[in-house]
């Protein structure tokens, strides 16, 4: 997500890592304000409260970038979604993975074409399913 936010990544299993990304950006949600979050990311104030109430709901890899990026120390939507993708991207050059094997240890739950259009930023990606690419990927690093 943030380079640097989650070096244990590949020691924590997919939901503990979403839970660790829910917490920072519950941070950011109570830092800024739900009303002016909610204002400048589109998403409504019922889920942003929500998520500091400890029912997270279900976010699109741009919809909690577009809440970190509510944080004024923090660059855009775009550049933070290009960062997220590219920890991906470069996880896999440096663990000498391809899509293939990336499918096959996370059990097939994502398709290798899934997982490369995902990646690349051309077809939308839950939470959900970054924190299970980026845990698996993270510990395949040698």
């Amino acid at each position: 997500m943030l380079r640097g936010s989650f070096e244990n990544a590949g020691e924590l299993d997919p939901r503990s890592l979403r839970e660790a990304y829910e917490d920072r950006i519950a941070a950011t949600v109570r830092a800024v304000g739900p009303a002016r979050v909610a204002e400048e990311t589109g998403l409504d104030e019922p889920t942003l409260t929500g998520l500091l109430e400890g029912e997270p709901p279900e976010l699109t890899l741009e919809d909690a970038m577009s809440i970190l990026a509510t944080d004024e120390e923090l660059p855009a939507t775009d550049v933070l979604l290009a960062e997220a993708r590219d920890i991906l991207l470069m996880g896999m050059s440096i663990a000498v993975l391809d899509v293939e094997a990336v499918a096959a240890g996370v059990d097939d739950a994502l398709e290798p074409k899934e997982i490369q259009q995902k990646a690349e930023g051309r077809f939308p990606m839950t939470l959900d399913e970054y924190a299970l690419l980026h845990s698996y990927i993270e510990s395949q690093k040698r």
